[in-house]
């Protein structure tokens, strides 16, 4: 029984830190975020107000619209730039996370699964049918999971790839629009 407990509290122990694993690895992807959109917004800011003297240097009308028009098209690239590290960032986020959590789960089950096997081999005479009840319970949980992890690794490759064929196709929409207008 004592090696039972020793077990399960090595097992604990160990996806506690794996969750602390992944906190800190939550914890500095959303730094990088925060980096790219304080970036972003710098030169949001910086590119305002040097657009806004250059317009207000414009002589005539057609040389105001050529720098609207200018300024519309490199919008519409930063914009594009920023989306795609966006996902870049997004993607690498969800990779990093679902290959940690499939490498914690089958240690886990692993150990589970380790427990349970000694477990069976120092159960009381008598209880085979409980045991066998029991363990195939587990069999069939771990089925279950396996199920779902792979929907869930299915449902984010689609995820990621809507994103990006949407930025894509968002920047191209754009890229025609702008060209048109100029």
């Amino acid at each position: 029984m004592n090696n039972i407990l020793e077990n399960f509290a090595a097992t604990t122990k160990s996806n506690l830190q794996a969750l602390e694993g992944f906190a800190s690895q939550g914890h500095a992807n959303m730094e990088k975020l925060a980096e790219l959109n304080l970036a972003a917004s710098k030169a949001a800011l910086t590119e305002s107000f040097s657009h806004a003297q250059t317009v207000l240097g414009a002589k005539d009308p057609q040389q105001f619209a050529a720098i609207q028009s200018g300024v519309v098209t490199a919008v519409t690239e930063k914009s594009a730039a920023y989306a795609q590290h966006f996902q870049s960032i997004f993607a690498g986020t969800g990779a990093d996370f679902t290959k940690a959590v499939e490498a914690r789960t089958a240690e886990t089950q692993k150990a589970f699964a380790d427990m349970l096997a000694n477990l069976t081999k120092n159960a009381p005479a008598g209880t085979e049918a409980a045991v066998a009840a029991f363990t195939g319970a587990f069999a069939s949980g771990q089925k279950a999971l396996e199920s779902a992890q792979t929907s869930a690794k299915k449902a984010i490759e689609v995820a990621q790839s809507n994103f990006s064929d949407a930025a894509k196709q968002t920047t191209e929409i754009v890229k025609k629009a702008t060209k048109v207008t100029a």
